[in-house]
Formats: C-alpha cells, structure tokens, sequence
C-alpha cells in the first residue's frame, strides 16, 4: 500500500459511526467491542437517557446532533470522522462492532468500495417478520432499480470517507442507508455483502418495533428510490477503486 493510504499517527485507521437515541444500556458493550485503535463516533440525536455521558465516559468521541432522524446522526457522524475508511453500526448491541473488520478488509484491500453486513437472525425475535417482509421488498425494488443483487440493507457497513462524501447524500431520516446504496450504484461502485449475525436489540427499536415505524421508514425509502439517476456522459462515472 502506498504511503499516501496509510494512516497518519495522529487519526485512527477506521472510524466507526455509532447513530444514538437513549442507547444507554447498550453502549457499555457495543464500545468495548469496537476493534482496539479504531475511533467510535457516538453520535447523540437527542436522547433523553444518559447515552451520550456514558459513551464520553468510555473514551468515545461524542457528537450531538439535534436534527431528528436516523439518516441526520449518521451524516453527522460522517462529517465528522477523518480515516480513511468509516463504518456505520447501530449502538443497540443488535450487531457486533467486533466484527467490523471483516467488512472492512475488502474495502481496505481495495476489492469493493462498499460493504454491507447481511443480517442473518440468530433467533426469530432478533429480526420482527413484518420488518423482514419489508427488507425484501426494498432488496427487490433495489435489485430492479440499480441492478444490484443485494438481499439485505443493513446497517452495518463499510466504505472510504472520500467517496462517501462525494455522494452527496441529501436523506436524513430513514432513506439515508438506502440512498448511499443507490448513489453508489449510479457512480459505478463495487457492493458486495457479507454475512453477520443479527441479535435482539438491547431496548425497543424505535423504527422496526412497530409497523408504523417500519412502514414510515419504507415510505422514506420509496422517496429515495424515485429519484431519476444522474445524468452522467459516458465514460465518466467514477468508484473510489477505479485506477486501484
């Protein structure tokens, strides 16, 4: 690897974006299982629980974000991290930051530019079935959509913070996740998956726990999903790999 792509001593090799909202009986074990060097970026988007004193506590670095809305903390958590690679995860102990490195390794070694952890339940509870009927619609409005044969939109996640950024990506609430896959699609980005196990949630989720929630979140994302594709000359679409 050349010395322009490694890291310097004074930022970590990975920063991981943790969304929060009242996470706090979560957050003792998803931070310590963030992979030792690498920065958690807590991001608090209003909780009302002692989340976000917990998490500077436990040597997080902590960003307050007052806008409402998943795709707000998780922008805000991108904006501020400085590796060159940055991770998403959710902060409610339903996925494993100890296994971050295994999404990002293709994405350091340069054989994808995005990564998305597949949601495997380990039990039928981890993962309601009105959520799940859901997820599969949208992997198959995606699949139509961009081409991607994707089977899961998941949270957790891996990409370089660069090319992240120049999505320009506009959705702050729900459709945030689903429109950086678009937008990856449409400049020509390698996705790939990788299997990750998917727990309980530690609390109730504030979007998949209901089916108001769930279905707001697909409205969110049909929004997203509508938008026409970039008109772009050809030749000229870029992925962060290319040339790599």
């Amino acid at each position: 690897m050349s010395a322009v792509n490694e890291p310097s001593p004074s930022r970590p090799p990975v920063d991981v974006v943790l969304p929060c909202l009242d996470e706090a009986a979560a957050l003792p074990w998803v931070l310590d299982r963030i992979p030792p060097g690498w920065r958690a970026i807590v991001v608090d988007n209003g909780s009302t629980d002692a989340s976000a004193d917990i998490a500077r506590r436990l040597g997080a670095h902590v960003v307050h974000e007052s806008r409402r809305g998943f795709g707000a903390a998780c922008h805000a958590g991108l904006t501020a991290a400085t590796a060159d690679i940055v991770c998403f995860c959710d902060c409610d102990a339903s996925l494993d930051p100890a296994l971050l490195p295994g999404i990002a390794a293709p994405v350091l070694d340069g054989s994808a530019d995005l990564v998305l952890g597949r949601r495997r339940p380990t039990t039928p509870r981890a993962w309601p079935l009105h959520a799940r009927l859901a997820n599969v619609e949208l992997a198959r409005l995606v699949r139509r959509r961009t081409g991607l044969r994707l089977h899961d939109l998941g949270p957790m996640r891996a990409a370089r913070r660069e090319a992240l950024l120049a999505l320009a990506l506009t959705d702050r609430r729900s459709g945030y996740p689903l429109q950086m896959v678009v937008r990856a699609a449409d400049a020509g980005w390698r996705v790939r998956e990788e299997d990750v196990p998917y727990h309980p949630r530690t609390g109730r989720s504030k979007v998949t726990g209901t089916w108001r929630g769930t279905w707001q979140a697909v409205r969110d994302m049909r929004g997203v999903l509508a938008e026409p594709p970039p008109t772009v000359p050809a030749g000229t679409a870029h992925a962060p790999g290319a040339g790599r």
